[in-house]
């Protein structure tokens, strides 16, 4: 019997060995790139500024094999002049940035005058100095608010045998009827929900510390009630004045709502997000409550829209009808790239295809921000001339290293991610008023996001509307310069007083750039 084996049986099996070692390797490498981004979430940073970042060196890429090489040119930099000797602080500066509306409280520190015969003489005051200023802070207070009716009877009348003729002073209308609440209190559980994160349940447990036993259900109730009430109608003119605009922001994060019809109290629901840009004259910040994230979502929302819309790279998105034109966000590019980077040794980084990525990423982004404060024309003169260069580089370096890069790794998916959208990114070139990314509705989702991770979830879908609603108004007033304090107790004490369903002087009225100047915040500027 032949027990020789054949050199063609030889080499298949090692042939066979190296590509299932290759395999191997591919797995092991996906493997701790998983683990590094895992321990990177959980330990690291999540900004995306890092000190292998190349801000002071000019970058040359070279199209060889393998594909991105990078050559590192330092340029000069000129060392800063030397600082001159520091101004010290002057004494009491906090105090002279504080408005002047602030109350003053004076504390007049004397010595008794039994005290000042032990010194001998006739002692007596012969000025005073300020010595120091304390910035002190009530804590908010509950004050019960009776309303007395006066009556009245016609003199004459009363003297005769004729019925008396009474009347009786007008009484304002309440918030709620039959409830115990103010315009004041229902605003100040709104600002400390939707503006400060305090869920209801913490809220419950600082008015009972302060002595009023108000039950959480209660605060709810007058959540919901006064947001179908007063809050919806208003919610709906801004969604009206919203699709008026011709360029929009957009963004979705999850919410938990326990009693959705048909679905389970673990299962997730949908906060979309839309908002105005830098162009508005009155800006406005919508959320809007759904239980999917289904691409009809947006395409209802956003009916009688037209013109452009930033968004992330959400295939519902690119769903929507020809008048509403899609816009990519290269901050999600960057992102990718930097999770890349990340996933490598420090020792790797410097030259490495995910830090040339994000170099990329990082000139789009200085050229945006130097045109920032340009009027819009001008704007988009500039990013043609300097940023079409840049992107047609990019996009080519991108197609060189498609093919040499794994698709299931972080690089690979930064690769794929950025030419899938490539069609999106670049039309933000079209119009100057457009920004290059979608941080603009990122930073207001986050809002959300923050209060979400302390209130948890919505019991009902009407709690989540009322959610929706609420942070509306809030973030709309915000983005107004208002205190949204002042403005929801302006807005609840008008529309209890009218109604605002039918009045459409008074829901104008009520519109937060028609907000009056006492609603507007305080600054120290």
């Amino acid at each position: 019997m032949d027990n020789t084996v054949s050199i063609e049986t030889i080499l298949i099996e090692n042939a066979a060995l190296k590509a299932e070692l290759s395999e191997a390797r591919e797995k092991i490498s996906w493997l701790m790139e998983q683990l590094s981004d895992h321990r990177r979430k959980i330990y690291g940073i999540s900004s995306e500024k890092s000190a292998y970042d190349c801000k002071n060196e000019q970058l040359t890429y070279i199209d060889d094999d393998p594909p991105g090489l990078l050559v590192i040119h330092e340029k000069e930099v000129s060392e800063p002049a030397p600082r001159g000797r520091e101004k010290p602080k002057k004494l009491m500066e906090m105090s002279t940035r504080l408005p002047a509306g602030i109350p003053v409280e004076v504390i007049q520190c004397v010595i008794p005058e039994d005290e000042l015969q032990e010194y001998g003489g006739r002692m007596h005051a012969i000025g005073k100095e300020l010595v120091r200023r304390d910035l002190k802070f009530t804590p908010p207070k509950a004050t019960i608010v009776e309303y007395w009716r006066m009556a009245y009877a016609d003199r004459d009348s009363e003297l005769s045998a004729e019925k008396a003729t009474i009347i009786k002073a007008p009484v304002p209308p309440p918030v709620i009827k039959g409830a115990m609440c103010s315009p004041e209190t229902v605003a100040h559980i709104v600002v400390q929900k939707c503006v400060m994160g305090s869920p209801i349940y913490r809220q419950w447990q600082d008015w009972r510390r302060r002595g009023v036993p108000i039950t959480k259900q209660t605060m709810a109730s007058w959540l919901i009630r006064c947001s179908e009430d007063y809050f919806e109608p208003i919610y709906n003119e801004l969604h009206r004045r919203l699709l008026r605009n011709t360029l929009l922001y957009s963004d979705d994060t999850v919410v938990q709502v326990l009693k959705e019809p048909g679905k389970s109290a673990q299962s997730d629901s949908r906060m979309w997000l839309y908002r105005t840009g830098s162009d508005a004259v009155n800006p406005i910040v919508m959320y809007d409550y759904q239980p999917d994230r289904r691409k009809e979502r947006p395409m209802e929302f956003l009916k009688g829209f037209s013109g452009y819309l930033v968004t992330d790279g959400f295939a519902a998105y690119h769903s929507l009808p020809e008048n509403i034109i899609s816009v990519g966000c290269f901050a999600h590019v960057r992102t990718a790239f930097d999770k890349a980077l990340k996933c490598l040794k420090n020792t790797e980084r410097p030259g490495s295809l995910a830090m040339i990525g994000k170099e990329f990423c990082n000139k789009i982004f200085d050229i945006d921000r130097d045109t920032q404060d340009m009027e819009y024309d001008k704007r988009r003169k500039v990013r043609i001339e300097k940023a079409i260069p840049i992107l047609d580089e990019f996009h080519a370096w991108l197609k060189s290293v498609e093919p040499y890069v794994s698709t299931k790794s972080k690089l690979g998916k930064a690769v794929g991610y950025a030419l899938n959208q490539w069609m999106y990114l670049i039309r933000y070139l079209n119009d100057g008023r457009i920004e290059c990314s979608n941080n603009r509705s990122e930073r207001s989702v986050k809002v959300f996001v923050i209060n979400r991770k302390n209130f948890l979830f919505a019991d009902t879908v009407a709690g989540g509307r009322a959610l929706a609603v609420m942070h509306t108004l809030t973030e709309t007033a915000k983005e107004s310069k208002l205190d949204p304090f002042k403005y929801l107790t302006f807005v609840l004490r008008q529309a209890s007083a009218g109604n605002i369903r039918k009045e459409d002087g008074l829901l104008t009225s009520l519109l937060p750039e028609n907000a009056p100047a006492f609603c507007r915040e305080v600054s120290s500027d």
